[in-house]
């Protein structure tokens, strides 16, 4: 009998910490003209002389810190939703996962779904707050693979869940069960969102408003103030503001002693949230005169996460499934 098939996707990571795994992801990962809104004949010769040529050996050094036993954290942690969520859905439904920059690639894990027997395919780009540069580009990414396809499935896509009551709720009982387990109580609450060149929100990015939103619902959720930054800034164009690394060296001589940092537009934690939050901007903001520093880790596969997925996909599955 036909199968369903669900795809979990995530942004991406190099096969292994060192040069050349960091230098070929990197490669295909900013040559991605959703990624990097400049001219190919342009951008090329930058990328392949000194972007190539130095950025690898630092990033490697990064994801060094952040590596697990199991491999890359992003991959670890979507794997561990895929599992379990496996079976939620009733023997008919197949999960898996890929990566848009990669392994598992997108283009092998839907062949493996249709030469499964899934003839649908409900496909869930695991970003909150859409962005061009990663939901659009992982639906890019399926469309393409599709196009090769003789017998193609129908495809379902995961909207964006930015402002679902099901997220906020997911987000709140998540922060606050890790709130709660902290040793000192937090004079400021941080949400660290991805950042993203001004110029991609001028020319129509809803990222910028819906991770607003975000932090807007989880503070009255929360009954609390909720900072919002941006992170991961990254050539000389001007980035959303104000950056998280900045904030955070100035806080302490402003009389702000401890903070908790959450990055809600993460699905799972990443090299930018456990070596770029978590080591760097714990550094700076000690660094600066700050007391205690915390970095909540993102829904991961926690319980919240599957209830949210659970509900998320179900949603999707409508009319497919019973």
């Amino acid at each position: 009998m036909p199968r369903i098939g669900v795809l979990l996707i995530n942004l991406g990571t190099p096969d292994a910490p060192d040069a050349g795994a960091v230098r070929r992801y990197l490669a295909e990962f900013l040559s991605d003209p959703r990624v990097v809104e400049i001219p190919q004949w342009l951008w090329q010769p930058i990328l392949r002389g000194p972007i190539l040529l130095t950025r690898p050996r630092k990033s490697a050094h990064a994801y060094a810190q952040v590596w697990t036993k199991e491999g890359s954290p992003l991959a670890v942690n979507t794997r561990d939703v895929a599992i379990a969520l496996q079976g939620r859905f009733g023997s008919e439904v197949m999960i898996d996962w890929a990566m848009r920059y990669g392994n598992p690639s997108i283009a092998s894990r839907l062949a493996a779904l249709d030469e499964a027997g899934c003839d649908r395919i409900v496909v869930a780009p695991l970003y909150p707050q859409y962005c061009g540069a990663t939901t659009a580009t992982a639906v890019d990414c399926v469309s393409a693979a599709l196009a090769k396809m003789r017998a193609q499935p129908a495809i379902r896509t995961l909207p964006p869940y930015f402002d679902d009551p099901a997220y906020i709720e997911a987000l709140k009982m998540s922060v606050q069960r890790q709130l709660d387990a902290l040793d000192f109580e937090p004079d400021l609450l941080i949400a660290s969102f991805h950042g993203m060149p001004e110029r991609t929100k001028t020319l129509g990015d809803p990222y910028h408003e819906q991770s607003l939103e975000t932090a807007r619902l989880l503070t009255q959720a929360l009954e609390r103030d909720v900072r919002v930054t941006f992170q991961s800034r990254f050539g000389r164009a001007k980035w959303l503001g104000p950056a998280t690394d900045e904030t955070l060296k100035s806080l302490p001589p402003k009389g702000v002693r401890t903070v908790a940092v959450l990055t809600p537009g993460f699905s799972a934690d990443c090299l930018e949230t456990l070596e770029e939050i978590g080591i760097r901007g714990r550094d700076d903001f000690l660094a600066a005169g700050g007391q205690k520093f915390a970095h909540l880790p993102c829904l991961n596969a926690s319980p919240e996460a599957i209830k949210l997925y659970e509900n998320l996909i179900g949603r999707e599955l409508a009319g497919w499934v019973s």
